[in-house]
């Protein structure tokens, strides 16, 4: 008897240890995970947004109602195909036509990186996660063993990373890797993605990319700051006046390719012309990364990174924050652009713009 209760107290305190040091690993990894829009790859610490439950407060995690998570290791597949479905509605949408089509042009096929020893095809959405995609595709197309070996400033060199672009192709190649290659992209919900990029350009600007802040934000700020003796560099606000001017576009073709980071992803990707095999979102990315691989039938020889739960959750407080004291007129407005997004990929129109 005396044995039996050595045993139990030894098995009760192994138990306590092992709860202890994973409490003490979470805490480590909430707290030194960085910017989930290129995990790990900038500076800029944050805290992790947790899968909302009961006692948290109303309005700091959100999902849209077809994208929370089912609670078990995988999102249904049944879901991905919902995606595809509710993507192929909208495209046929008359009303919508003008926000959810556009020419499959050397702009959109620029976007696209090819991996032809596994018959892949990646559309690149910026700000939605896409440095770690690159990096699966690297290591797939051999130019290194392994993601971890990967120096970061190769990724996005695309003389160095081994990445071809679909344009670099002739005409029958294109259109052939069109229609036998599986192809896939990554969103996310589409204002959040907005910030991101204006706090990644304009703000913390990692990489240093000194054009954004010397050239773009002087730009955006001679054309639509209404407050002239404003001295401050760009704010968030002539950032979404800028996107949401429906004569945007000449701006536009003096910023060039560097617009990649906030034109939609009907622009990028042209969802309605390509058929794509699977739509990735974001916000479940821990279950659609997985799931992509598996369907791309490579998840035997790369897995895509770690996420910490809730990464890369919707902050609907952030969004609010952001958008407070910007005038209703300038919020519409930049919906009405964005709107073929919200509805091609299921994200509902912000709570601030319905009442």
């Amino acid at each position: 008897m005396f044995d039996n209760m050595h045993h139990q107290w030894l098995l009760l305190a192994a138990c306590f240890w092992v709860i202890l040091m994973f409490m003490v690993a979470s805490k480590f990894i909430t707290l030194t995970f960085k910017d989930p829009d290129a995990y790990s790859a900038k500076q800029e610490f944050l805290f992790l947004t947790a899968v909302p439950d009961a006692g948290r407060l109303p309005g700091e995690t959100h999902f849209p109602e077809e994208l929370k998570p089912t609670g078990k290791m995988l999102v249904e597949p049944l879901v991905y195909a919902q995606r595809l479905e509710l993507m192929r509605n909208v495209c046929r949408e008359d009303a919508l036509r003008n926000l959810s089509h556009t020419a499959v042009s050397k702009f959109v096929l620029d976007r696209i990186f090819v991996c032809d020893k596994h018959k892949i095809l990646f559309c690149q959405t910026p700000k939605v996660g896409n440095t770690q995609w690159k990096k699966v595709l690297i290591v797939l197309n051999g130019a290194f063993p392994s993601i971890e070996e990967i120096p970061e400033n190769v990724v996005h060199d695309h003389e160095k990373n081994g990445l071809p672009r679909l344009s670099s192709f002739s005409e029958a190649e294109i259109q052939k890797r069109l229609k036998t290659y599986f192809k896939f992209f990554i969103v996310r919900d589409p204002f959040e993605r907005l910030i991101s990029a204006f706090k990644d350009k304009f703000v913390h600007n990692p990489r240093f990319e000194p054009w954004y802040r010397h050239e773009i934000a002087p730009g955006i700020i001679r054309k639509y700051r209404r407050n002239r003796t404003e001295t401050r560099g760009i704010q968030f606000e002539d950032f979404v006046r800028y996107l949401g001017d429906p004569n945007h576009r000449w701006l536009d073709l003096q910023f060039g390719d560097h617009i990649i980071h906030w034109v939609t992803y009907v622009e990028l990707c042209a969802p309605c012309e390509i058929t794509y095999s699977v739509v990735g979102h974001h916000e479940t990315l821990a279950d659609d990364a997985p799931y992509i691989l598996r369907e791309a039938g490579i998840d035997h020889l790369v897995a895509y990174p770690t996420i910490p739960l809730g990464i890369t959750a919707y902050n609907r407080t952030k969004v609010e924050q952001y958008f407070l004291g910007i005038s209703k007129r300038d919020i519409r407005r930049l919906y009405a652009r964005f709107e073929g997004d919200f509805k091609l990929f299921g994200y509902q129109k912000p709570e601030f713009l319905l009442n």
